[in-house]
C-alpha cells in the first residue's frame, strides 16, 4: 500500500508499507514502473528518504515519527518448549503462512527433506531441534524475527543465548503431556531475562487433548496468572476451530492447508461456556491492570478494544501471560496465534535493556533502543558456515551499516562490516544497513559469543550472559591440534591435557558432548574415539622435610658440579601462589647466576609428583646453603641438582593427593528431596544448604567430581526429569586414605604396564 502525504514546507514524503504476505491468502499486488523503482529503491535502503533539500533539523523532526512507526512494526520472538511440543512444526507453520517458504514438510517427515528450521544432518536424523535458527518473516505489515530454540536440558545455552535478545516468547505447551519438566526449565529461564510470554497449547488434535487442565497446570506449576483468550471448537478428531474471546468470534481454517481463515458467529451450543470463559479472563486481566478493573467493577460494557489494550498492557508488564490453544500439526490456530503475537507481544521500544558502561566500573546505563543512539549490538550467536564464521547480532541501539567500522568491547579490536545479511534458517539474503530492534548476520568478523560492538562513541558491553560452567570432559583422540578455536557454543571447550597429552573436550552433559563427538565426526570427517571421562587430580606436601644433595658427575672434559640443601614446607592455607621459592643463602656459597637455574629446576620437579604424577600446588622451597666449584659448576648441574633434592625429600614430606571438590547446587520438586539428599551421601557429598523456593527444594552440596560422573542421567530417573543441577569448582582437597591408596596403587599398575 502506498501512502502520499503532505508535509511542512510543502515537502513530498512518500511512504510504502507492504501489505500482509501470507502466502496464498493475500498475494501482495506487484508495483510497475516508476513506483517500482522507487519502491525497489526504498526497501533497498530499509529506510524512507526525504526527497528534498529542506534543512536537516526538519528533516530530524520528521524522522522521529517514522522511528517510532518502523519500530513498532518489529517483534523479535523466541519459540521455546519441552521436547517434543511441537515447537518446529509451529515455525514451520508461522513461514508457511507469512509466505516465507511454499510447502511443508514435517519434522520426521516422510520426505526426506525435514523441517525447514532444523538445517543441520543431525537434527533431521534424530528429530530434535539443536541450534536456534533465526528467521524472519512479515505478517499484516508487521516484520517478525524468529529464533527457534532447542528444548533438550543439555542444550540450555542456547535457550538462554536466545532469550537474551528476545522482546517475547511463545512457550509451547501440549494439551496432553501439560507442563513437562523442561517447559518449567524454560519458564524459569524467561523469568529471569524478565521476557512477556503468551502461551500456545498445541496438539488439540490428539487423543486425550485437555487445555483446560494444562492451563490449570501452568497455573500451579509456573505461577502463571493466565487465562484463555480463545476457546476450542470441538476436541480430539472433533476439533474444528477457536472461538476468539476478545472479538467474539468463531474461526475456522480451510483449504487444504489451512491458510484461509473464515469468520463465523459463535456456534449457539457454545455461547454459555464462551460468556463464563470471557467473564473468567475480563476478571483475571483486571486483576493486575487498574484501568480495566474500573470498568469491570463498575458494570460498563467491556468492549474488544478495552480488553485487548489492557491484555497488552498486562503481558508486556509480565503480569498475565495470554493463553491460545491450536493443532499445528493440523494448520489450526496458528494465524490467529501470529496475531497475538502483534497485539500483546512488545516492540523493542517497549523493552527495558540495560548495559554496562566499562568506563565507570560497569555502572548501568539504560538503552534509549532506538536508531538515534550510538551502535550498541550483541553477538549472541557464531556459526561455522560455508564462508567462515557467521554471527548473529542482536542490534540494541543506533544503525549498522555495512562497510562500516565497528568495535568489540570485549577485545578492543576495530573491524569492518564486510557483508550484512538476513537470516532465513541457513539460507541468507544481503542487506545495506539494518537499525536497533533488529536480528542479523554478519561475515567475517572475528569475536567470541557475548561480545558486545559499538561504533567507539561509547564503551558498553551488554550484561554477561549466564555461562554455565563445563561440567564433564572426555578425551578423545585423534582430533587435529588447530581444532582449539571453537567459539561457537562457549559450554564447550576444547584444550590439550600437558599431563597426558591427550585432547580433552568438556562440555554441559553426556547428550551434549556425544552430538559435538557425532558432529566431528560428519562435519569435520574425522574419526575420533573417545576416552573415558577423567578427573584432574593435584598433589602437595603436610610436613616440612630437609633436602642436601650433591649432583656430581665427572666425563671426559668438564664434569657436572652442584651442591644445593636446605628444605620444602607447606604454604599457609589461602596464600595467593601455588608454589614460591625463597633464597636465603648468606653469601657466595652459590653464585648468584645459578640460582634462578635452581628455581627452574624445583618449578620443573614440582609439575610432577611421585605419588601419581599430578603437579604438586601449595608448596615453598627453601634454599639455605650448597657448594659450587670454579670449573664444572653450570646452571644444567645446579637444575639437575634440584630434580633430585626434591624427589629425595618428597616422601618424607608425608604427601597427599588432592581432588577436586565442586560446589553442586540442586533444583528439585519437595517431594523428591529425600531421595536426591540420600544419594549425595551416598556419593560422598557433604549437604551446606536447604531452602525451599516455590514447590522447590533447593539444595547446596559440596560433593567430589570423581562421585558425581553420570550424575546428570541418575538425577533425571530419580526426579523424573524434573530436576536440574549446576555445578562448579569450589577447591582441590585431599582425598581419604583408602582412595589415596588406591590412586597410588593404580598409577604404580599403568606405569609397569607402560
Amino acid at each position: 500500500m502506498a501512502r502520499f502525504s503532505r508535509s511542512s514546507g510543502s515537502r513530498l514524503l512518500y511512504s510504502l508499507t507492504t501489505a500482509s504476505s501470507s502466502s496464498a491468502a493475500a498475494a501482495p499486488s506487484r508495483l510497475h514502473g516508476p513506483q517500482s523503482t522507487l519502491a525497489s529503491l526504498l526497501l533497498l535502503g530499509g529506510r524512507c528518504r526525504h526527497f528534498s533539500s529542506g534543512n536537516l533539523a526538519r528533516a530530524k523532526e520528521d524522522k522521529e515519527p517514522w522511528w517510532k512507526e518502523s519500530m513498532g512494526r518489529l517483534r523479535n520472538i523466541g519459540i521455546s518448549a519441552h521436547i517434543d511440543s511441537g515447537k518446529t512444526t509451529l515455525t514451520e507453520r508461522i513461514l508457511f503462512y507469512t509466505g516465507r517458504i511454499h510447502e511443508i514438510h514435517e519434522v520426521r517427515g516422510k520426505d526426506g527433506v525435514g523441517a525447514k528450521m532444523d538445517s543441520m544432518d543431525l537434527e533431521r536424523e534424530k528429530g530434535i531441534t539443536i541450534q536456534s535458527a533465526a528467521t524472519y518473516c512479515t505478517w499484516n505489515g508487521y516484520q517478525v524475527n524468529i529464533i527457534d530454540t532447542p528444548g533438550h536440558v543439555d542444550f540450555t545455552i542456547e535457550v538462554e543465548r536466545a532469550l537474551r535478545v528476545l522482546d517475547g516468547a511463545i512457550l509451547v505447551l501440549c494439551s496432553v503431556g501439560g507442563v513437562q519438566s523442561q517447559s518449567i526449565t524454560v519458564d524459569r529461564q524467561m523469568r529471569r531475562y524478565e521476557v512477556p510470554r503468551l502461551a500456545f497449547i498445541n496438539k488439540l488434535d490428539r487423543m486425550g487433548a485437555d487445555p483446560w487442565k494444562v492451563l490449570n497446570q501452568a497455573r500451579a506449576k509456573l505461577r502463571h496468572h493466565s487465562a484463555a483468550v480463545q476457546a476450542p471448537i470441538g476436541l480430539e478428531e472433533e476439533f474444528q476451530g477457536l472461538v476468539d474471546l476478545v472479538k467474539m468470534k468463531a474461526y475456522y481454517f480451510r483449504g487444504s492447508n489451512g491458510e484461509k481463515v473464515v469468520s463465523e458467529e459463535v456456534p449457539a451450543n457454545m455461547e454459555d461456556l464462551v460468556a463464563e470463559k470471557r467473564r473468567e479472563l475480563i476478571e483475571v486481566v483486571s486483576e493486575v491492570d487498574d484501568k480495566l478493573a474500573e470498568a469491570f467493577l463498575n458494570d460498563e460494557p467491556i468492549t474488544p478494544t478495552d480488553l485487548e489494550e489492557a491484555i497488552r498492557r498486562a503481558t508486556i508488564a509480565r503480569k498475565f501471560v495470554p493463553v491460545f490453544m491450536g493443532s499445528a500439526f493440523k494448520n489450526k490456530g496458528v494465524q490467529p496465534l501470529l496475531d497475538g503475537v502483534l497485539d500483546y507481544l512488545p516492540c523493542p521500544t517497549e523493552v527495558r535493556n540495560y548495559a554496562l558502561d566499562q568506563n565507570k566500573k560497569e555502572e548501568k546505563v539504560a538503552l534509549s533502543g532506538t536508531p538515534n543512539g550510538p551502535l550498541v549490538a550483541l553477538a549472541f550467536k557464531l556459526e561455522e558456515g560455508r564462508f567462515g564464521q557467521l554471527t548473529f547480532l542482536r542490534i540494541y541501539e543506533g544503525v549498522i551499516r555495512k562497510g562500516d567500522f565497528i568495535i568489540n568491547v570485549n577485545t578492543g579490536k576495530k573491524l569492518k562490516v564486510p557483508r550484512l545479511v538476513r537470516m532465513h534458517s541457513d539460507e541468507m539474503e544481503d542487506i545495506q544497513e539494518a537499525h536497533a530492534g533488529q536480528i542479523v548476520a554478519v561475515f567475517g568478523v572475528d569475536c567470541a559469543s557475548g561480545d558486545t560492538f559499538t561504533d567507539g562513541s561509547v564503551r558498553y558491553t551488554m550484561t554477561s550472559m549466564n555461562v554455565p560452567e563445563p561440567v564433564m570432559s572426555l578425551a578423545v583422540s585423534p582430533v587435529s591440534k588447530d581444532s582449539g578455536g571453537q567459539k561457537e557454543d562457549p559450554t564447550f571447550r576444547v584444550g590439550l591435557d600437558p599431563e597426558s597429552g591427550q585432547t580433552i573436550i568438556s562440555g554441559m552433559g553426556e547428550l551434549h558432548l556425544d552430538i559435538y563427538v557425532e558432529r566431528i565426526r560428519r562435519e569435520y570427517k574425522v574419526d575420533a574415539t573417545v576416552g573415558k571421562p577423567r578427573v584432574n587430580f593435584r598433589e602437595t606436601v603436610t610436613h616440612r622435610a630437609e633436602f642436601d644433595y650433591l649432583h656430581k658427575k665427572q666425563t671426559g672434559g668438564q664434569g657436572q658440579y652442584g651442591r644445593v640443601c636446605g628444605y620444602v614446607e607447606p604454604l599457609p592455607a589461602g596464600s595467593p601462589v601455588k608454589f614460591e621459592f625463597e633464597n636465603m643463602i648468606v653469601g657466595q656459597a652459590i653464585p648468584s647466576g645459578f640460582i634462578p637455574a635452581i628455581e627452574k629446576g624445583f618449578r620443573e620437579a614440582a609439575n610432577s609428583g611421585s605419588l601419581i604424577g599430578h603437579p604438586v600446588e601449595n608448596i615453598r622451597v627453601v634454599l639455605t646453603d650448597g657448594a659450587s666449584h670454579a670449573v664444572d659448576s653450570s646452571e644444567l648441574a645446579f637444575k639437575l641438582a634440584a630434580i633430585y633434592a626434591f624427589r629425595q625429600c618428597y616422601s618424607a614430606a608425608r604427601p597427599v593427593i588432592l581432588e577436586p571438590i565442586m560446589l553442586v547446587e540442586l533444583k528439585v520438586p519437595t517431594e523428591f528431596q529425600g531421595t536426591v539428599a540420600g544419594d549425595i551421601n551416598k556419593r560422598k557429598g557433604v549437604i551446606v544448604g536447604n531452602d525451599q523456593d516455590g514447590d522447590d527444594s533447593v539444595i547446596t552440596a559440596h560433593v567430589p567430581l570423581n562421585n558425581m560422573f553420570g550424575y546428570s542421567t541418575s538425577l533425571r530417573s530419580m526426579t523424573q526429569g524434573k530436576g536440574e543441577f549446576t555445578m562448579e569448582y569450589k577447591e582441590h582437597a585431599p582425598v581419604s586414605q583408602d582412595v589415596q591408596m588406591q590412586l597410588v596403587n593404580s598409577h604404580k599398575a599403568s606405569k609397569g604396564a607402560e
